[in-house]
């Protein structure tokens, strides 16, 4: 009897020390956010996320699986501001006990000009990355202060990695005529870029990408091309790109290249993270608005041009030839 109990006891201690060893298990809901809190936890937390990369977290269903990760999850971090209508029910479901913090406490939200909610896109501004990887941070901590140390010393890394990024942004958006500082996207991702980095923003849809289009909303767009003669609009990774596609066509400008705004990319794209995603977008927008109107046809349309020269002027020598022979 006493070698069963003192076996049961063993194996308790030893089970018990496997579960303090184990490491925290962190829940963001976005891709982008969990970069973040991969950046700042340096392998010391196992970071998941619900909404995988390229996914759209405005339309998302969360699955029986995402029920699963988040009961199992220590700490849950969410974006807020109407990002994630389908969250509350998700971590209800799952009967989850994990603290749930807010990473956009302390912003300053922006108001839709669509309906009267908060623009959830708050990260497209890299100063307020900063205040986003500060509340992970301390969130961090709290669920996990014998690391506080790592957590500390790899957030301060990461926010001058931010804060010179803020400034790289600045100084290429310099480069865009100031008449041609406005960006057209597929859905309102972009406000909070626009008013840190001076662009006026338009797009076909509202803040979510539920929202459908109007007839009208096709026409206001119509118009700011035609007024401000600007050369280029740009769709999204996760956004269906047919109807900015279309606006482009009738128009006659040309898409300007794909922005990430809900998801960053996966390993192979050009937006593997969080700041990979804002230089991107920036490197593409200052690229796109950059180039004159006239300049920015793609190689298949002058090549349909330069063959249908060939063609009238392989017609005007036929005729001449003809007339020549007539005369003679």
């Amino acid at each position: 009897m006493r070698k069963i109990l003192f076996t049961a006891f063993f194996l308790s201690c030893l089970f018990g020390t496997f579960a303090q060893n184990q490491p925290k298990r962190v829940i963001s809901t976005a891709s982008i956010f969990a970069d973040m809190a991969e950046n700042i936890a340096g392998g010391h937390c196992e970071i998941k996320t619900i909404v995988p990369i390229g996914g759209d977290p405005h339309t998302y269903e969360p699955t029986p699986g995402d029920a699963q990760l988040v009961a199992s999850a220590d700490l849950i971090l969410k974006n807020s501001l109407t990002f994630e209508g389908w969250l509350n029910g998700l971590i209800a479901n799952a009967n989850s006990k994990a603290r749930v913090v807010t990473i956009t406490e302390g912003i300053q939200a922006i108001q839709s000009v669509y309906k009267s909610s908060s623009d959830p896109h708050a990260w497209m501004d890299a100063s307020n990355g900063l205040i986003y990887i500060e509340n992970i941070k301390n969130a961090l901590v709290e669920l996990d202060p014998a690391n506080r140390e790592v957590y500390e010393f790899n957030y301060g890394v990461y926010r001058k990695q931010i804060e010179d990024l803020d400034a790289y942004i600045f100084e290429e958006i310099k480069k865009i005529p100031e008449q041609r500082r406005i960006l057209i996207t597929s859905h309102d991702a972009f406000q909070y870029f626009g008013r840190r980095y001076g662009l006026r923003l338009e797009s076909v849809i509202g803040i979510s990408t539920e929202a459908e289009a109007q007839t009208s909303d096709i026409v206001r767009l119509s118009k700011v091309i035609r007024e401000s003669g600007v050369p280029a609009v740009f769709i999204e990774t996760t956004v269906n790109p047919k109807l900015l596609e279309q606006i482009a066509r009738d128009n006659n400008v040309s898409i300007g290249g794909k922005l990430f705004s809900d998801s960053i990319g996966d390993k192979n794209s050009e937006a593997p993270t969080y700041l990979d995603m804002l230089k991107h977008n920036t490197d593409v927008i200052v690229k796109a608005l950059s180039t004159e109107a006239n300049e920015s046809k793609t190689t298949e349309e002058k090549g349909v041009n330069w063959l249908l020269w060939v063609v009238i002027g392989a017609m005007l020598v036929g005729g001449f030839v003809l007339i020549g022979k007539k005369l003679s």
